[in-house]
C-alpha cells in the first residue's frame, strides 16, 4: 500500500464513521468538492499536509488521530 492509498482509505473510513459522503465532507471542511475528489481519485498523488489538516479540522480530529492507524504504521519508506 502506498501513502496515497492509505490517505484515501483513511478518508473513506472517517466518512463512513461520521455518515458522510465526499460532498458533505467538502462542505464540512470548507473545501472545494474538487479538492476532496482529487485526493480520493487519481489526480492528486501526494496530498499536502495542509489539506489533510483542513480535513482533520472539519472532522474535529487531530493529525495524530488521522495518521494513527495500522495502515500508516505498516507503510515502508517511499523512495523517489
Amino acid at each position: 500500500m502506498t501513502l496515497k492509498e492509505a490517505i484515501e482509505r483513511r478518508i473513506y473510513e472517517l466518512c463512513d464513521d461520521k455518515d458522510l459522503n465526499p460532498n458533505s465532507l467538502a462542505i464540512l471542511c470548507g473545501m472545494e468538492r474538487s479538492t476532496i475528489y482529487s485526493i480520493l481519485g487519481v489526480k492528486s498523488q501526494n496530498p499536502e499536509i495542509a489539506t489533510i489538516k483542513k480535513i482533520c479540522d472539519g472532522l474535529e480530529i487531530t493529525l495524530g488521530e488521522f495518521f494513527s492507524t495500522p495502515e500508516f504504521d505498516a507503510l515502508e519508506q517511499e523512495i523517489k
